[in-house]
């Protein structure tokens, strides 16, 4: 059913009473002042080519584009998929590295940038499922709990930066400990775990972890990004290199041979992001294969279709044709 998101903003109708007085008063202070100015008779001759009719028009037309901006502020929206809403999908959490090293250029415009890109194309593949979000770099974070929410994701994971997190390093046991438990561990299906990181970590409990997933029933899938070669780390800011102790240039290497371990380790697949559709595609057909379950949007997120743009367009339509209104009389009128 079609709601406002924001009703209150209905309340500005009521300027519109105020200003159509505002316009009664001037059509009769118009018709005081024709009166006073001398024989009416006269003063009918010398304004036979203006028209009334088409001025209380113009500011009809005009009271109504502001009527309709007020609506559009107001924002008539409806629910694509409300709550209660029920259908079949998986659950799936990004574990994406936020460390300073995903600010590398080896892949434009930089490794995280790449990633985001990665994760909002497979997002639209995956409607239906329900997605989550842990960042991390020296400790994980869950950025953004599970949800059916494509518009909230992308939010989320637009606004994913080093900045998150205080404690800089990678630890990937910690994200990967984190994306358990914000799954159902008592489910053995239907759900799993994306790792998405340059692999950068020293973490002997990483495999662990992977392990421990695979023993809760959850597929974990690692895509390393960035090259081999490696690439100097920006410092945000300062946007200069970073140097070691001993003043070198530090260099970020991939480390896939890592994020492979811990794919097999979990039964999963590693994936290098070189071909951002590619690998999506790929990844989104790998997480059609998993046994689905029953998704109730009861109570989560809730996407919507907005008709804000339609009121707001009507509403400039009114006002350029207003421009075009003359308050001379023509031959048709």
């Amino acid at each position: 059913m079609p709601q406002f998101e924001y009703i209150e903003f209905l309340l500005g109708l009521l300027v519109l009473v105020p200003l159509a007085a505002l316009f009664v008063y001037v059509l009769r202070w118009k018709q005081k002042t024709k009166k006073a100015l001398g024989d009416e008779r006269l003063i009918n001759q010398l304004t036979q080519n203006y028209s009334a009719k088409k001025y209380r028009l113009k500011i009809i037309v005009v009271l109504c584009a502001i009527a309709l901006t007020i609506v559009a502020a107001a924002n008539l929206r409806r629910p694509k998929n409300g709550t209660g809403t029920k259908g079949t999908g998986i659950d799936v959490i990004f574990a994406l590295d936020v460390s300073k090293s995903m600010l590398s250029e080896d892949e434009k415009p930089t490794r995280l940038a790449k990633a985001q890109q990665l994760i909002n194309q497979l997002t639209e593949k995956m409607d239906g499922n329900r997605i989550g979000l842990v960042v991390f770099a020296g400790k994980a974070y869950l950025q953004m709990p599970l949800t059916s929410d494509v518009s909230a994701t992308k939010m989320f994971v637009s606004n994913a930066s080093p900045d998150l997190v205080s404690e800089q390093g990678t630890v990937f046991s910690e994200a990967l400990d984190l994306c358990d438990a914000s799954l159902d561990t008592k489910e053995r299906k239907s759900k799993a775990v994306i790792l998405i990181t340059d692999g950068e970590d020293h973490d002997a409990k990483a495999a662990e972890s992977a392990k421990k997933m695979a023993d809760h029933g959850t597929a974990l899938y690692t895509l390393g990004v960035g090259s081999a070669e490696g690439s100097p780390i920006i410092e945000p800011g300062t946007n200069e290199y970073k140097r070691d102790a001993n003043g070198q240039t530090v260099i970020t290497k991939l480390n896939d041979k890592l994020l492979k371990e811990l794919a097999a380790a979990a039964g999963g697949s590693y994936y290098h992001l070189s071909n951002t559709s590619g690998v999506a595609s790929s990844l989104a057909n790998d997480l059609a294969s998993i046994e689905k379950k029953p998704i109730s949007n009861a109570g989560g997120f809730i996407e919507y279709q907005s008709f804000f743009p339609y009121f707001l367009g009507l509403a400039v339509l009114l006002l350029l044709i207003e421009v075009f209104i003359p308050e001379r009389k023509t031959k048709f009128a």
